[in-house]
C-alpha cells in the first residue's frame, strides 16, 4: 500500500490507529469518587500536610504524548518505506525478464536497482514472483524461469545474475515462456529488463517476446535511454598503425569514443579517438603504434564501457610474422656484406622470426612473409603452391638481380622490360640516381630518404596504365623502385634492385631496415596453433568484459574452427591455447562473430516504459520510528516521575542523558590520540556514510578476532580515522571503503595520506563493486578516481601469482575473493626499495570487510556471493596474508622461504 511517497510493508497494521480514540479514552479514566462517610476520628487528620495528591485526571499533554507514543508504534511496525520503487502494473504473480546479454554489462547496476525495486514493491503488496534471464546460462543449460516463489525469496536470485559474454538468445526465451505458462495457468504481470538492442540477424527476436508478455499481462519494459549498445571490432593491421573500426545502435547526439590499448598486466599504452556523428553507427580510427610497441599489447577497450563487446584481445596474429628467406643458392646466400641474404638476415632478424629452406619446406609451416632474393620460380607444382600462398593472404617480397630480369615469372606486381638500367648501359642516366619523397598514400609515407642513398642498376617496369597505382617508392627521375599488387588476400611487392650493395647503397642505409618492417607488418600475423589441434580455454571473459578463470563448461576449440566458432556458454570469449609458460594462445573475441548492432523496435501497444537509471535509494522508516515511539515512552516515564515527587534535581540531569544519548545521530566512533599507540590495530577512513562505516567496522573487527586466533598477532579494536586530523603514523594499515558520496579531501588530508605511503603504510581502497552481479556500489570507480586525485599512486599492475600477498601466510589464488569475486586485484607495479618492496597501496573491489564482517550475535550478516562459505574462508585467508603483508613488508619473498613454499605446494 503506498500514499505518496511512502509505502507500507504491512499495511494492515494501520488498522489499529482508529483504535487511538480509545486509548485516549482509557488513559483519561479516573477512579470513582469516594462516597463521604462521618466519621468524627478523620477531624483528627484534618489538619495534616497531604504529602501526596492524585489529580482527578490526567494532563492533556500528557494525554498527547501518550496517544503520539502509540501511533508511532503502530506507524514502526507497518514498516513504512521512503520513496518505494514504482513495480510493475498488476496485482497477479510478477514475472521478471532480464536480457543479460553482453549490452547489460554497460548499465548492470541501474538493471539490478530497477529490478530489485520492483520486487520490493511486490513484497509490499504480497506478490509471488518469478526470474527469467534471456541469455543461455554459463553451464549451457536450456533457458527456464524460476518458480513462482515469494518476492522476498527472489531477490538473492536476481543478486546472483550476472551478464553473459555472449548475446540473448530470445527465440529460446519465448519457448521457455510458453512452457511455463502452461505449468502456470493464469495471468500475470511482467517487468521487461529490455537491452535494447535487436541481436538476430534476421527477422526480429524482441519484438514477439515483448508481445508474447504483453498478452498475458499488463507489461513494463525498462531499458536505458540514449545510451547505445557498442561492438568494437578486431582491428586491421597497417604499416605503424591499427586501424580501429567500431559499430553501435545509433546515438541520439555526436561525440566521441575513446580506445585504450593494454598490455597483458593491464598498462595503458595508447589511446585513441573515434569521432562518432548524430545518429551514426559506425566509426573508424588510427591508433599510431610503431612495431615494438603494438607487440606489446594484449587487449583493446572502449574506454569506461565494462561489456564484452567494447574488449578486443589481440593474439599473434597481429604480432608474430615469421618471415622465410630464399636466395638464388644454399651456398653463400648469408656471406657477409656481399651473401644476397645477409643484409636481409640483419635487418629483420630483431623484429620477425626468419626461416630458411626451400619453398616447399617454408610453406609447410605457417608463414607470413616469403623473401625472395634475386630467385626465380619456375613453373610447375612449386609456383603453383606458392601462388595459392599469396591468394590465401601471404606477402611475397621479392628483390631483382640478374637472374630474375632474365627470367621473370608470373608472380610480380608489373611486367619487366627486358634487360637491366645500370650506369654507362644502354638504359642508362649520366649519374646514379636518388630517391624521391614518398608519396603520402605509400606505405612508407613519413620516412625520409638520406640524400647518400643512391641506385646504379635496376630492372625497369613495362610503362602501363596501371603502373603509377602499384608504385610504393620513386626514383628522383620517377622510375619506379619498389611496386606492389594485390593478389587475393595477400600482395606481392617487389624491389627493382638488389637485396644486397652489388646494384645500390640501399642496404647500407637505415631506411633499408624502415622499409622492411614496414611491408613485413603489413602481413597478416599467423598463429603457431594448426589443424585439428585441440585449443583448450585458458581465460574466459565475463560479461563486464573481465579475464578471469575458464569456467567449468568451456570446451576446447578445434584450431582449424576457431575462426568460425561463435562465442557461447560452451565456448566463451577469451583466451584458447596451450596452457603454461611459453605456450601459444589464440584469440576468440565476441565482436568479431556478431552482426552489427541493430536498434530494438518500439514496445508493444498499451505496455508502459520505464527508463533505466536514477532509482532512488528506499529507506525503512520502521527503526526510526519506534525509536521515536521508546524515546517518547522514557520521556512520559521521566514525565511521571517527576511529577509524583520521587525525582531529585540531580536524578533529573541523570535520567536526561541517556535521552540524549538516544536522540544523538550513530557516528563512526573515531580515533582517541592517546590510546591508538598502545596497542596494534587496523584502521579505516570514516566514509560518512553510518551504514557503511558500521559494516566496516564490524569486518575489521572480524578480521582481527580472526587474526588473533589464528596467528601470534595481537590486533586490538580497528578505529576509524581522519587523514589530517589524526595520526596515522602509528596503524599498519588503512582499510578506505570507497562511496559515492564521500567528500573529496583537502590538502591536509591528501598530504598525510601521501606522507603515510612514503613512510610504509599500506592503504588497501576497496570499491566493493567488483564481481557483485547486482551493482553493490555504482559509481565507485568514478568516486575513486576523485578520491585519490592529488595522491602518489604508483603504477599499478593486477597481482600476480607469484606475489607476496598470496603467500604471506596462506597460499592462496592471485584472485584474492571477498564478499564478490571475479574482479581483479591491483599493486605496485614496480618494486620499491626504499619501501621494503611493499606496495604502498592495494586496490580492489570486493568487498573485503563485507567477508569479514560478525554482528553481535556471531554471525555473518553478508552473504558471500558465489561461492558461499568456501569463498568467505579464502576472504578471512587473504586478510590473515594482508595483516601479515602489512607487519613484516616482503619478508615471504626472501630466498629461504622456497623450499618450504615449494614442499606445500608439492603436497
Amino acid at each position: 500500500m503506498t500514499f505518496g511517497p511512502v509505502g507500507f510493508v504491512v499495511p494492515w497494521l494501520l488498522l489499529a490507529l482508529p483504535a487511538l480514540p480509545l486509548i485516549w479514552w482509557l488513559l483519561r479514566v479516573t477512579p470513582p469518587a469516594p462516597r463521604r462517610q462521618s466519621f468524627p476520628a478523620l477531624r483528627l487528620l484534618r489538619d495534616l500536610p497531604a504529602p501526596e495528591e492524585t489529580p482527578a485526571r490526567t494532563p492533556w499533554w500528557l494525554l498527547v504524548l501518550r496517544v503520539l507514543a502509540a501511533a508511532l508504534i503502530v506507524l514502526g511496525l507497518a514498516r513504512p518505506v521512503w520513496g518505494p520503487g514504482a513495480g510493475a502494473a498488476g496485482d497477479g504473480p510478477l514475472l521478471v525478464v532480464v536480457d543479460d546479454g553482453w549490452p547489460a554489462g554497460a548499465d548492470w547496476p541501474a538493471r539490478i536497482a530497477a529490478a530489485q525495486a520492483a520486487l520490493d514493491a511486490a513484497a509490499r503488496e504480497g506478490r509471488r514472483a518469478a526470474l527469467l534471464a534471456t541469455a543461455p546460462p554459463e553451464n549451457a543449460e536450456p533457458i527456464r524461469p524460476t518458480a513462482l516463489m515469494p518476492a522476498e525469496e527472489l531477490r538473492p536470485r536476481l543478486a546472483a545474475l550476472r551478464p553473459k559474454p555472449w548475446a540473448p538468445d530470445r527465440a529460446a526465451a519465448l519457448a521457455a515462456l510458453e512452457a511455463w505458462r502452461q505449468n502456470n495457468a493464469g495471468g500475470f504481470s511482467a517487468l521487461y529488463l529490455a537491452d535494447g538492442v535487436e541481436h538476430a540477424a534476421e527477422g526480429d527476436g524482441f519484438t514477439p517476446l515483448a508481445q508474447a508478455l504483453a498478452a498475458a499481462g499488463p507489461l513494463t519494459v525498462a531499458r536505458a535511454e540514449g545510451r547505445p549498445a557498442r561492438l568494437l571490432l578486431p582491428p586491421r593491421a597497417e604499416p605503424d598503425r591499427l586501424h580501429l573500426a567500431l559499430r553501435q545502435t545509433p546515438a541520439p547526439a555526436a561525440g566521441e569514443v575513446a580506445v585504450l590499448a593494454r598490455t597483458g598486466d593491464g598498462r595503458a599504452l595508447a589511446r585513441a579517438a573515434i569521432p562518432l556523428a548524430a545518429g551514426a553507427t559506425q566509426g573508424e580510427a588510427s591508433l599510431d603504434l610503431p612495431l615494438e610497441i603494438r607487440n606489446q599489447v594484449t587487449r583493446l577497450e572502449i574506454e569506461g564501457e565494462d561489456t564484452a563487446g567494447a574488449a578486443v584481445l589481440l593474439d599473434e596474429r597481429f604480432r608474430r610474422r615469421p618471415v622465410g628467406l630464399i636466395g638464388p643458392s644454399e651456398q653463400g646466400a648469408v656471406t657477409p656484406l656481399i651473401g644476397p641474404l645477409f643484409y636481409l638476415d640483419r635487418a629483420l632478424a630483431p623484429y620477425a622470426e626468419l626461416r630458411q629452406g626451400s619453398i616447399e619446406q617454408l610453406l609447410s609451416r605457417q608463414l607470413a612473409v616469403m623473401v625472395l632474393a634475386d630467385r626465380p620460380v619456375a613453373d610447375g607444382a612449386e609456383r603453383d603452391a606458392l601462388a595459392r600462398w599469396v591468394e590465401g593472404g601471404g606477402t611475397l617480397v621479392r628483390f631483382a638481380g640478374p637472374r630474375l630480369a632474365e627470367n621473370p615469372d608470373p608472380l610480380l606486381p608489373v611486367r619487366l622490360r627486358a634487360g637491366e638500367r645500370q650506369l654507362g648501359g644502354a638504359l642508362s642516366w649520366e649519374q646514379p640516381q636518388t630517391l624521391a619523397p614518398f608519396a603520402e598514400n605509400s606505405p612508407f609515407a613519413g620516412l625520409v630518404p638520406p640524400e647518400e642513398v643512391t641506385v646504379v642498376t635496376q630492372v625497369l617496369a613495362e610503362p602501363g596504365p596501371l603502373l603509377s597505382g602499384r608504385s610504393w617508392a620513386r626514383l628522383a627521375d620517377g622510375t619506379p623502385l619498389v611496386t606492389a599488387e594485390a593478389r587475393g588476400a595477400g600482395r606481392i611487392v617487389l624491389f627493382h634492385v638488389t637485396a644486397n650493395a652489388e646494384w645500390s647503397n640501399l642496404p647500407l642505409s637505415g631506411l633499408f631496415i624502415d622499409m622492411l618492417r614496414r611491408v613485413v607488418a603489413l602481413s597478416s600475423g599467423v598463429a603457431g596453433a594448426e589443424g585439428e589441434a585441440p585449443l583448450a580455454p585458458i581465460e574466459t571473459m565475463d560479461g563486464f568484459g573481465r579475464l578471469g578463470p575458464a569456467p567449468g563448461g568451456a570446451a576446447a576449440i578445434p584450431a582449424s574452427r576457431l575462426a568460425e566458432t561463435r562465442p557461447g556458454p560452451r565456448h566463451p570469449p577469451g583466451w584458447y591455447g596451450v596452457p603454461g609458460e611459453g605456450g601459444e594462445r589464440r584469440a576468440l573475441n565476441l565482436s568479431a562473430s556478431l552482426p552489427p548492432p541493430r536498434a530494438a523496435a518500439a514496445p508493444p501497444p498499451g505496455s508502459a516504459l520505464l527508463a533505466i537509471g536514477g532509482v532512488p535509494q528506499e529507506r525503512d522508516l520502521g527503526p526510526w520510528l519506534l525509536g521515536a515511539a521508546l524515546l517518547l515512552l522514557a520521556v512520559d516515564l521521566l514525565l511521571s516521575l517527576m511529577q509524583r515527587g520521587l525525582l531529585g534535581r540531580g536524578a533529573r540531569v541523570a535520567a536526561l542523558l541517556p535521552l540524549l544519548w538516544l536522540a544523538a545521530p550513530a557516528e563512526a566512533q573515531i580515533a582517541d590520540p592517546a590510546a591508538m599507540p598502545l596497542a596494534t590495530r587496523i584502521g579505516y577512513v570514516a566514509s560518512g556514510d553510518p551504514a557503511v562505516d558500521d559494516a566496516v567496522r564490524m569486518g575489521l573487527q572480524g578480521l582481527s578476532d580472526y587474526v588473533n586466533r589464528r596467528t601470534a598477532a595481537a590486533l586490538a579494536e580497528p578505529v576509524a580515522v581522519r587523514p589530517g586530523q589524526d595520526d596515522l603514523s602509528v596503524l599498519p594499515l588503512l582499510y578506505w571503503a570507497v562511496t559515492v558520496q564521500a567528500a573529496d579531501q583537502g590538502a591536509a588530508a591528501l598530504e598525510a595520506l601521501n606522507v603515510y605511503m612514503r613512510q610504509g603504510g599500506i592503504i588497501l581502497f576497496d570499491t566493493r563493486d567488483e564481481g557483485s552481479g547486482e551493482g553493490y556500489s555504482p559509481g565507485a570507480r568514478e568516486a575513486l578516481q576523485r578520491l585519490t586525485r592529488g595522491l602518489d599512486i604508483p603504477p599499478l599492475a593486477p597481482v600476480s601469482p607469484e606475489h607476496v600477498l598470496t603467500r604471506a601466510f596462506y597460499l592462496l589464488p592471485p584472485e584474492l575473493p571477498g564478499r564478490f569475486a571475479g574482479g581483479q586485484v591491483w599493486v605496485s607495479r614496480n618494486e620499491d626499495r626504499a619501501n621494503d618492496s611493499v606496495s604502498p597501496v592495494i586496490i580492489g573491489g570486493h568487498d573485503w570487510a563485507g567477508a569479514w564482517a560478525v554482528d553481535g550475535r556471531g554471525v555473518n550478516p553478508f552473504a558471500a556471493i558465489p561461492g558461499g562459505t568456501r569463498q568467505r574462508t579464502l576472504a578471512y585467508r587473504f586478510g590473515v596474508n594482508l595483516v601479515m603483508y602489512a607487519l613484516t613488508g616482503n619478508y615471504k619473498g626472501d630466498q629461504v622461504h622456497v623450499p618450504a613454499i615449494l614442499e606445500r605446494l608439492g603436497n
